[in-house]
């Protein structure tokens, strides 16, 4: 019989001695949108993905003006993209009420605060074994990890915490930060062995597992109140979609009358878990589910403002 390996004897590095990808120099700057989106949603033709879009678009923002759950679920590309500071200005405006990720999507977080990069080069990486071994990172989450499980916050809430406690160079790039200085929010959902910090001596399966599953109940408590809400999925093709579908029959299970809602995946391929278990199956027979495909480093921020800018032209008609 196999036994398990020691992970003791794995050999790490400071993070610092690793070269980037990823810059903080090359994330988009958000603007103010003066009406010209509104505009521009307002031309397109009622016809096909356009008609999808437009229909979006309007769903979030009455789904704002009522109060109502706007669940983004994202995965790891949305942070190494740098679509950190959208996602920042749609939750200040409760386009977002509720972030949940994937568990790479915090690595690369806490990797912005910690020095304004993330992102290594797999293919060199792998070759020597020096892949994912970075010190500071596995040490800093894996604490914030067990802390989250032993004191009942569950991953995304801790680790948000832990970067507030923290004196690190830039927390206002993490968005895990955010949430926790905006009291939003923030679920991280773990498949264990998928995520670099897995591979170092500091990891603790059993309280990844506990502080991850914390997390999945607070995500299934949201899920109870999506009735007339929305949930984006945005660029996770196999982990949110499956979590959120186990969410939504906890929800029903228990009673909560979550039909009709809107569900939306945006992704550059539309993949079958995202379509089957957020844009079709939940949505039987009473929701609305669209399937938006586009380069989501510009996909996104053009839903953000074209979000933001319908919000406000309604705000000033009012």
């Amino acid at each position: 019989m196999t036994e398990p390996i020691d992970l003791g004897k794995v050999r790490t590095y400071p993070l610092s001695h690793r070269k980037n990808i990823v810059k903080k120099e090359f994330f988009g700057k958000v603007l103010t949108p003066q009406g010209e989106f509104a505009r521009f949603l307002q031309s397109l033709p009622n016809i096909l993905r356009a008609r999808d879009f437009k229909e979006t678009c309007a769903r979030v923002v009455a789904a704002s003006r009522a109060n109502k759950e706007i669940i983004l679920a994202i995965g790891a590309h949305q942070i190494k993209i740098g679509m950190g500071p959208y996602i920042h200005r749609l939750i200040d405006a409760g386009l977002v009420t509720c972030v949940a990720m994937n568990g790479a999507g915090i690595i690369h977080d806490t990797e912005l605060a910690m020095i304004g990069e993330t992102s290594e080069d797999v293919a060199e990486t792998i070759q020597d074994g020096s892949f994912g071994m970075a010190r500071e990172t596995a040490e800093f989450l894996n604490a914030a990890i067990a802390e989250g499980a032993s004191s009942g916050e569950g991953i995304g809430s801790a680790v948000g915490r832990k970067i507030a406690e923290s004196d690190l160079p830039f927390p206002d790039l993490s968005l895990a930060h955010f949430c926790h200085e905006r009291g939003t929010q923030l679920t991280v959902h773990v498949a264990y062995g998928t995520d670099v910090i897995h591979m170092h001596p500091s990891a603790d399966g059993a309280t990844t597992g506990k502080a991850t599953e914390i997390d999945f109940r607070k995500l299934a408590a949201t899920v109870c109140r999506l009735e007339g809400g929305v949930i984006l999925n945005v660029g996770s093709a196999v982990v949110l979609p499956e979590v959120f579908l186990k969410c939504l029959s906890i929800a029903r299970n228990l009673g909560h009358e979550v039909a009709d809602f809107t569900a939306v995946n945006l992704d550059m391929i539309q993949h079958y878990r995202p379509q089957e278990n957020v844009v079709r199956r939940p949505t039987l027979p009473h929701g609305k589910g669209y399937a938006l495909t586009g380069n989501l480093e510009i996909l996104f921020p053009l839903v953000a403002y074209c979000l933001l800018d319908l919000q406000a032209q309604q705000d000033r008609e009012e």
